[in-house]
C-alpha cells in the first residue's frame, strides 16, 4: 500500500477476514487520557478490540490493522440497514480524552491529519461521503464519539462527509411530524427498531446539529432532519 501521509506501523493482533468490500469510515474518540494508553490498548490481545488507524493528539499516524482486514472497532452496530458495519468500514481511532476525562476541542494538527488520512481512504476504496459517520451514528445507545465538537464541517468542506446543518439554514416552512421525522432518522441510516427514539435522535444531533443537543426532536431538529434526509435521499 502506497501512502501519501507519514504513516507508522503498530500492528495489533486483533482483526480477523472481511466477508465484504469496504464501503465505509468510521470515526472515533480514544476516551482515554493520554494516546500511548489508547494504543497499548488496541493492540492487546486480551482488550480484543482494534482500529485499523489511530491519530495521536500532535498528528502523527499509527497503523494498526491493514485495511483488507476486519478490525474490531464498533461493536453491536448498525447503519442504512447493515448490522455489524466492522465488515464493511475503516475504523479511525482519534486520540482525545472524550466526555469521561474532559471534552474538548480536537487539535488543528490532530485534524488535519485525520482529514488527510480521510480522504486518501476515500479514495483507496472509493467511499462515498455518505459513509463517512461517527461511533455514535453506528451505536447511539451505547457511545457518543466523537461529539460534538468534533468539526464535521471541515471534512465536509473537502467532500469528504455531508456538513451539519447550522441553524440560519433551517427553511421557514412548518416542521414535519414527529412520526414523519423518525421515518426520515431510519431512512438516513440510524437504527430505531427496538431502540429508545431518544438516543438515535441524540444522535443526530451530535453529528449533524450540534446546536439543539439535548432538546430533543423539537422544530428545529425535526426541521434538520428533514435537511439531512434529503441529502442522503437526494429528493
Amino acid at each position: 500500500m502506497t501512502d501519501l501521509l507519514a504513516v507508522t506501523d503498530h500492528p495489533s493482533p486483533n482483526h480477523d477476514d472481511r466477508p465484504a468490500g469496504i464501503d465505509m469510515i468510521v470515526l472515533h474518540y480514544t476516551g482515554m487520557e493520554t494516546g500511548s494508553a489508547a494504543l497499548a490498548r488496541l493492540c492487546d490481545p486480551a482488550a480484543k478490540v482494534s482500529a485499523h488507524y489511530l491519530v495521536e493528539e500532535d498528528g502523527r499516524i499509527f497503523r494498526l490493522v491493514p485495511e483488507e482486514k476486519r478490525a474490531w472497532h464498533a461493536g453491536v452496530s448498525h447503519w442504512q440497514g447493515q448490522d455489524g458495519v466492522n465488515d464493511t468500514s475503516i475504523g479511525i481511532e482519534i486520540a482525545h480524552p472524550g466526555h469521561e476525562w474532559g471534552y474538548r476541542p480536537f487539535a488543528q494538527s490532530q485534524i488535519d491529519s485525520v482529514l488527510h488520512l480521510v480522504q486518501e481512504i476515500c479514495m483507496r476504496n472509493d467511499v462515498s461521503p455518505l459513509r463517512v459517520i461517527g461511533h455514535s451514528d453506528v451505536a447511539p445507545e451505547r457511545k457518543e464519539d466523537p461529539g460534538e465538537l468534533f468539526p464535521w464541517l471541515l471534512l465536509a468542506e473537502q467532500g469528504l462527509a455531508i456538513a451539519p446543518v447550522l441553524p440560519e439554514q433551517l427553511d421557514t416552512a412548518p416542521a414535519p411530524a414527529y412520526e414523519t421525522c423518525l421515518t426520515m432518522l431510519r431512512e438516513i441510516g440510524y437504527q430505531l427498531e427496538g431502540v429508545k427514539h431518544a438516543a438515535p435522535v441524540l444522535a443526530f444531533q451530535r453529528r449533524f446539529f450540534p446546536s439543539a443537543l439535548g432538546r430533543g426532536l423539537d422544530g428545529p431538529t425535526r426541521k434538520a432532519i428533514s435537511t439531512v434526509h434529503k441529502v442522503f435521499t437526494n429528493t
